[in-house]
């Protein structure tokens, strides 16, 4: 109160002021950068200036309001207002549950009171809760994250191969030392909270993720672990093997038949699509080509004699038969 009777003091000395529909004239031609600068500078001299402005500025809660992700199947909402804490006074947070299973999802909710709590937890959006690297963005933004980012193909990489003893700490620890991780985990069944043999690590720079393909030692646990960028490996398991030379194809919708009259059709609806007797579409009538006359001249049929043979009782001839003018003799039995 005393700042604000000190500026109206010194705003009284200086002069009249200004009634706010002429602070209006003169505000509206200004673009939204150089309000900014002014609110800035004025809340920077005027503790009430500011004061007021975190007040507008936090009465909507899409300011306030976190989305975090990347959840341990065992962190709870205690668990996790604690880690988000340390930025603010938090309104409201809570892990969200699935209805009928009762757990966790692997995501949740944190509302700050003030909108500068909020924007100091998005400084630093990774945040190790119960040894798995969470990362917060606002709601407001939606519940992916950075996985809108358009960099993210060259960021993100797969971990496979893993060692069931290697944790989501181990993990981010054998991978920080080639740049700073955004965001990473090993993945872990939701029943039994085991390691499911792989995990994934986003980095905050293309550049480092490409260190970490290009390292030749890739050994973590004992093992010799798998690296490569996640949506080559996303490409690879989507794909549906067919065999070569197969392509697959719809299902086709096939009729039951066509509806004949004086015959039982089961069933209360006819056939869809057909009706009987079908009408057949017209053809143009077909024109067999011109004969072309062939160069050579026709050759008449020649006509060969019929000759007949005596036969005895077995059906042999016993005389002889003209074959083309040749005689053929039977011997006789």
């Amino acid at each position: 109160m005393e700042d604000l009777k000190k500026r109206k003091l010194e705003e009284a000395a200086n002069g009249e002021c200004p009634s706010k529909e002429e602070l209006r004239v003169l505000i509206e031609p200004l673009s939204k950068a150089q309000l900014i600068d002014l609110l800035a500078k004025l809340g920077s001299q005027y503790p009430s200036i500011a004061q007021e402005i975190k007040s507008i500025a936090s009465v909507d809660p899409v300011h306030r309001k976190l989305f975090v992700r990347g959840l341990a199947w065992n962190t709870t909402s205690e668990t996790l207002r604690v880690a988000f804490q340390e930025h603010g006074e938090i309104e409201e947070g809570a892990v969200i549950h699935d209805k009928n299973t009762g757990k966790s999802r692997g995501y949740g909710f944190i509302t700050y009171k003030y909108m500068e709590s909020t924007q100091q937890a998005l400084r630093a959006p990774s945040k190790l809760i119960d040894g798995r690297l969470a990362v917060c963005n606002l709601a407001c933004e939606g519940l992916s994250g950075s996985s809108s980012a358009p960099d993210l193909a060259q960021r993100k990489l797969y971990i496979g191969s893993l060692s069931p003893e290697v944790t989501s700490e181990m993990l981010l620890n054998y991978f920080s030392r080639h740049g700073e991780i955004e965001e990473g985990s090993v993945a872990y069944d939701k029943d039994t909270n085991e390691s499911r043999g792989f995990g994934f690590v986003t980095y905050k720079t293309s550049e480092a993720a490409k260190k970490a393909i290009d390292d030749q030692q890739k050994t973590l646990g004992g093992r010799n672990i798998i690296v490569k960028y996640a949506d080559s490996h996303k490409s690879k398991t989507s794909q549906t093997s067919f065999s070569p030379g197969v392509v697959p194809m719809a299902a086709l919708p096939m009729a039951s038949g066509y509806v004949q009259p004086g015959k039982t059709h089961l069933g209360t609806t006819l056939p869809v699509g057909y009706t009987y007797p079908q009408t057949i579409a017209s053809y143009p009538s077909y024109q067999s080509p011109p004969s072309v006359p062939s160069p050579y001249a026709a050759q008449g049929h020649v006509p060969y004699p019929t000759s007949f043979a005596k036969k005895d009782q077995l059906g042999i001839p016993t005389q002889p038969v003209a074959m083309n003018n040749y005689p053929y003799y039977y011997p006789k039995q």
